[in-house]
């Protein structure tokens, strides 16, 4: 099993300075590989290589760059530019793993083929991580943490880590308002379904705006709407960020404060989900979701609602945090769960102002949502059963 924690950093104002130069470094190279990318990338895609019509000159064909080429590259990096060598040489490594993703992910797609845009140039206090791919077993010490070539950091360390967990990577990420530290952790022994799962245990939940879901044993949580509620504090500040001159330290203070806002509103949101989906998996061991085209959503007109209310962060906390405990989270087919009859199967076509279901076939009148949840539930459970025959089969 596979799991991250996250930890607080209080780092020294030396340190804080050495972070803060290890990120514009990191910077500056995670820049300068992405360039020799798109270079190579512009003057090598073509496989043409003189023009018959005009006498010019192309440039010629080189080698790709890729991950280890640009990694045997480092040695003479610090050759040139010394300052560099007070990196630790696999923080330095994992500049050019990150290239290696970003770019692999714009021309070829990701693990499922899905293609991402065209990679982006690092601006000032945009490349905020940087990742020890491996770190001692026992970096931890008595409310501090070892970082190597670094030292001792000051750690807040609020929950330990569990028995027999392995640290496999350290991530040190600069937020708004502080610095924090998230470990990667693995322990193979603990299984991923645990021995008394009960398939029967199984709920379908229909995620909304007004209510932030909907059980299909009709339980509802309420849509918590926190960028709503917190939209006039925004403004004033982000007001108060455009009246301020550009470089000045107020404009840097007013940004700052800011951030802070958008860090607390978001980790606001994130513990909501937390507890949701906590609460939920205390109750059942199957749930069952809408498998929605949440980005396209995000495009509409209800937009800031969707964005607000996090659909796509709770799913995710809530497949982790399933996947943790030994139980499953199942994500069905969402065509026609909002107009089929739950009761019979009749399709009922129902604007989306029509807050009810009213069969005319078998006369079952209730809540829409309800409905809906019900509707997944069932298909959950259809989709669990075919799952576990096509398991027996390959045994």
């Amino acid at each position: 099993m596979k799991t991250s924690y996250q930890y607080r950093l209080r780092p020294t104002k030396q340190q804080v300075i050495q972070f803060d130069k290890w990120l514009n470094l990191l910077r500056y190279q995670y820049n300068y590989l992405l360039a020799d990318r798109f270079q190579w990338y512009e003057e090598n895609r073509c496989s043409i290589n003189s023009c018959s019509i005009l006498v010019c000159h192309l440039p010629e064909f080189r080698d790709n760059p890729n991950y280890n080429s640009q990694q045997d590259s480092l040695p003479q990096l610090k050759k040139d530019r010394p300052w560099y060598k007070e990196l630790h040489s696999q923080v330095l490594q994992n500049a050019a793993k990150r290239v290696e993703l970003a770019f692999d992910r714009f021309l070829s797609g990701d693990c499922k083929g899905k293609k991402s845009g065209r990679p982006r140039f690092k601006g000032a206090n945009q490349y905020k991580t940087f990742t020890y791919p491996k770190v001692k077993s026992d970096c931890i010490d008595n409310g501090f943490i070892i970082l190597p070539k670094f030292g001792k950091v000051r750690l807040l360390q609020h929950r330990a880590i569990p028995d027999g967990f392995k640290i496999k990577t350290c991530s040190i990420t600069k937020k708004a308002d502080g610095f924090y530290v998230t470990l990667s952790l693995e322990d193979e022994t603990v299984p991923t379904i645990k021995a008394d799962f009960n398939a029967d245990s199984i709920t379908g939940i229909d995620v909304g705006l007004i209510d932030f879901y909907v059980a299909s044993d009709n339980t509802r949580i309420a849509a918590p709407k926190y960028l709503r509620k917190a939209e006039r504090k925004l403004k004033s500040a982000q007001r108060r960020v455009s009246r301020r001159k550009k470089g000045s330290n107020r404009r840097k203070k007013a940004i700052k404060q800011l951030g802070i806002m958008h860090k607390k509103l978001a980790d606001t949101r994130k513990d909501f989900h937390f507890k949701t989906a906590n609460n939920l998996l205390k109750k059942y061991d199957v749930v069952a979701v809408e498998k929605l085209n949440i980005k396209g959503l995000a495009k509409s007109r209800l937009a800031k609602s969707v964005n607000d209310a996090g659909w796509g962060q709770f799913i995710s906390i809530l497949t982790v945090k399933a996947e943790n405990a030994g139980l499953k989270v199942i994500a069905v087919n969402p065509n026609g769960t909002s107009q089929e009859c739950s009761n019979c199967g009749t399709k009922v076509i129902k604007k989306l102002s029509e807050r009810t279901h009213n069969c005319p076939n078998c006369k079952v009148s209730l809540c829409r949502d309800l409905n809906a949840s019900i509707i997944i539930k069932n298909r959950g459970a259809h989709d669990l059963k075919a799952q576990k025959m096509s398991s027996t089969k390959s045994l």
